[in-house]
């Protein structure tokens, strides 16, 4: 397992890369960032915490990847015939990725926890916001290039199979673009949980907007909705999840805005 460990990290980065994969995880990461607008120049420790995200996305894979993929597998095979897996899998596939949004979640917040101890665990919760936004970001990012170069080798993808096919050969991307979104905005939520003194409680809310993006998967795989239907529901929890986050980002500007210029008694 260590030699597939490493094989997988080499191929993470080296697998038929692309400059059209990279390219669109780094726009796309770009385009959600630019949602929140953190204070990158202000700031310019905030690349650190992006680089710090970026880190930890392979690990967080090849560790979900492997050894934990492996010992869920085991665990069932020690206590359930195959054809009750099958039979409940729909069920006993919820802590299974719960699990893996435990370890997903807990790597991006590897860099925005070392920052709040950094500030003696004291931390503006918008800018809490902000630095797990980056985190997230950064995470997304290093996920999209590997998803994306994954999906242009495994269709053959080129702009001709786009002039036959039309949208459902751009949809990998489509998703890739959401799932990168969600990155971004569930480490967002997490950052401003632990800034306010909800670390826990809001990591685990964290998990649970993984788990609902993922649980599409096990839907798939039961028929009970397509492929397509499954990046568009997706891209809507996206679109909530964003939605939220950048609402708690314009509520502490406001209480900032505020504090530093309360209003004179008459």
């Amino acid at each position: 397992m260590p030699q597939q460990m490493l094989d997988f990290l080499s191929r993470f980065f080296w697998a038929s890369p692309s400059i059209l994969g990279w390219s669109l995880a780094i726009i796309f990461g770009v385009i959600w960032l630019a949602c929140y607008r953190p204070p990158l120049i202000s700031k310019p420790w905030l690349w650190v915490v992006l680089l710090g995200g970026a880190v930890m996305a392979p690990i967080a894979i090849v560790i979900t990847s492997f050894p934990i993929s492996y010992g869920i597998s085991r665990l069932l095979g020690h206590y359930m015939t195959p054809e009750s897996v099958r039979s409940w899998g729909w069920l006993i596939s919820i802590p299974s990725i719960f699990i893996f949004a435990l370890v997903w979640e807990g790597a991006k917040l590897v860099p925005v926890t070392v920052y709040w101890w950094q500030k003696n665990r004291e931390l503006e919760p918008k800018l809490g916001l902000l630095v797990g936004a980056v985190a997230g970001a950064g995470f997304g990012i290093l996920q999209t290039q590997w998803a994306n170069n994954y999906y242009i080798m495994s269709t053959n993808w080129n702009w001709q199979l786009v002039q036959i096919e039309g949208f459902p050969a751009l949809s990998g991307f489509w998703e890739s673009l959401f799932i990168l979104g969600l990155n971004v905005a569930s480490t967002a939520l997490a950052g401003w949980g632990l800034a306010k003194g909800w670390g826990w409680k809001f990591y685990l809310l964290a998990c649970g907007v993984y788990l609902i993006t993922n649980y599409s998967t096990v839907l798939i795989s039961r028929e009970l909705i397509s492929a397509l239907q499954a990046q568009f529901l997706i891209a809507a929890w996206a679109l909530i999840v964003v939605g939220v986050t950048l609402w708690l980002r314009d509520r502490q500007s406001k209480a900032l805005e505020k504090k530093r210029h309360p209003r004179r008694k008459k």
